[in-house]
């Protein structure tokens, strides 16, 4: 199912800014740790899902894992660095196809998005193939998200070419977290640590609604008032709490698992 994408990886990387700064060492770090406990959770699938990162400094570089490899594998060093255009200026080997052709066009038409996880982690993909709005708002859980999700409804085969991505960021809108049809899910953060926490929490939402669903009885929302409500509560702490959630992780991947720091 995945595709590398040929003929971008040994282009002459020169002219590039240094790469080699804290800033940048700790975001691989912390999308290393990403990508490790999303594998511990059953987020990934295969090699075809990818995280993405701007690198720190340089709005027009962004960071990305390499074709062919397993989240569970994945180190800061094993990371690439790509511009734009798909060359790869930092690392070995390329990125996977539909991760350029998402990514690049995601960070270029939303610079808000400076951090792109992409996944079809199972319940929330679930939901991408029901009809009507993929969350109920019946959860505690899910009314950290809204508001502010939105649903790309025109499902379109593999992202393989700058149109696709072009199409899917244009979907989003003003929304962090996307619902891509009959394919997976998108979600879009100012940081990584904010990146992390609500692709988590929105598999877990995801899997509760399921689960309930599953029972054959009505599954009835939350009041819209206390939904907004709760909504304003959760998001007032959100971006300390994904800092937080993050360094658990990484205290958690430091004891078990520290070869992802390298």
């Amino acid at each position: 199912m995945a595709h590398s994408l040929k003929g971008r990886a040994n282009a002459a990387r020169t002219n590039y800014p240094d790469l080699s700064s804290d800033a940048i060492r700790t975001a691989k770090e912390d999308l290393a740790a990403c990508f490790r406990m999303a594998a511990r959770n059953g987020f990934e699938e295969g090699i075809c899902n990818h995280f993405s990162a701007v690198v720190p400094g340089h709005d027009t570089l962004f960071i990305v894992n390499p074709y062919g490899y397993a989240f569970r594998e994945l180190t800061a060093s094993k990371l690439l660095v790509c511009d734009l255009n798909g060359t790869v200026v930092d690392g070995e080997g390329e990125p996977e196809a539909t991760a350029f052709y998402i990514h690049a066009e995601i960070h270029r038409l939303l610079p808000r998005a400076k951090v792109a996880f992409h996944t079809h982690m199972p319940y929330a993909t679930a939901l991408s193939m029901t009809d009507g709005p993929p969350l109920i708002w019946a959860g505690q859980t899910a009314l950290k998200f809204y508001g502010r999700t939105a649903v790309d409804e025109h499902y379109n085969g593999l992202a393989l070419d700058h149109r696709e991505g072009a199409r899917i960021a244009e979907a989003a809108g003003d929304a962090d977290i996307v619902f891509l049809k009959h394919h997976g899910v998108l979600v879009l953060a100012p940081t990584i640590a904010e990146a992390w926490d609500d692709l988590y929490y929105l598999e877990r939402a995801a899997e509760v609604q399921v689960l309930a669903m599953s029972t054959g009885r009505k599954v009835s929302p939350v009041d819209q008032a206390i939904a907004e409500a709760a909504y304003r509560q959760m998001r007032e702490g959100d971006p300390q709490s994904a800092k937080a959630h993050l360094a658990a992780i990484r205290r958690q991947l430091d004891a078990e698992e520290p070869q992802y720091r390298h």
